[in-house]
């Protein structure tokens, strides 16, 4: 009985077995090679090509910044950074394909890649030609310090220490706010700013000029004021992730070429009345 129970327990073992080495036949092998990703089978293809390939440029921007990214009574998105860069993207021979996101949000979004390009009137500064690369600039503005029309005691940057100043948190305009002792709170974009001052839960907010006078403009009767421009010309250009050469390139070509023929001085001439691409 015993050797009866022996034989059919040999027997168990020896199919358990056989199965072992059956699964561990079709398990994959330590030095076969894997499978390719999918951004592994387009390696070499540099951001320009891509974006030929896709026939379409992702755009990162606001879509709250007035004259630049806004949105018309219509709901169409518009403004002068609009207006340039489709034009750019005609001139590449794709389509602009607009992803709008808040301005602190934009940087994140550059770097996970739902943009190709921010177009959102981004200042050029060292600190961020470190981690990015930009296009030639497309404007050229000055800083404002705006308070409300109430305040009598505000008159230039040096008396804003300790004072409460709407800036959205990435700006180089929050640099000069920081800068000069301001505190800083934080907004999402420029009409949250202004919604702040206006109704005095802030002291100053620091702004560009341009948008500055295109808002008092459409709105004269909106309780602000501007009382001190910053001495340094801030340059904007079109933000890209380092590496970008070839298609900041031919943003560059675009530009050049938009500068020649006159278009970029037109579109600007349009928003401004004036020339502030250069």
């Amino acid at each position: 009985m015993k050797k009866i129970l022996f034989s059919v327990f040999a027997s168990a073992l020896l199919v358990a077995l056989a199965g072992c080495g059956s699964s561990s036949s079709q398990a994959p092998q330590d030095n076969a090679a894997p499978a390719p990703a999918a951004s592994e089978e387009k390696t070499g293809q540099n951001l320009l090509e891509k974006v030929k390939a896709d026939g379409k440029l992702l755009i990162g921007t606001e879509g709250t910044y007035a004259p630049f990214t806004f949105h018309d009574q219509s709901g169409k998105l518009t403004g002068y950074d609009v207006e340039v860069v489709t034009e750019v993207a005609k001139r590449i021979g794709v389509e602009p394909v607009f992803q709008e996101t808040q301005w602190d949000a934009m940087f994140a979004g550059l770097d996970s890649k739902r943009f190709d390009v921010v177009a959102n009137q981004v200042g050029i500064r060292p600190d961020r030609q470190e981690k990015y690369d930009f296009s030639n600039p497309y404007t050229v503005s000055t800083a404002v310090l705006v308070t409300h029309k109430d305040n009598t005691t505000v008159n230039g940057f040096e008396d804003i220490k300790g004072l409460k100043a709407a800036q959205t948190l990435t700006s180089n305009l929050t640099d000069i706010a920081r800068k000069n002792g301001a505190e800083i709170v934080a907004v999402e974009g420029f009409n949250q700013a202004i919604d702040l001052l206006t109704s005095k839960r802030v002291d100053i907010t620091i702004n560009d000029g341009l948008s500055l006078l295109d808002f008092l403009k459409q709105k004269p009767d909106t309780p602000i004021k501007i009382v001190a421009k910053d001495p340094n010309v801030a340059k904007n250009g079109f933000l890209f992730r380092k590496g970008s050469t070839e298609l900041v390139d031919a943003f560059n070509k675009a530009l050049d070429d938009m500068t020649q023929d006159g278009t970029l001085a037109k579109i600007s001439e349009k928003w401004f009345g004036a020339d502030v691409s250069k």
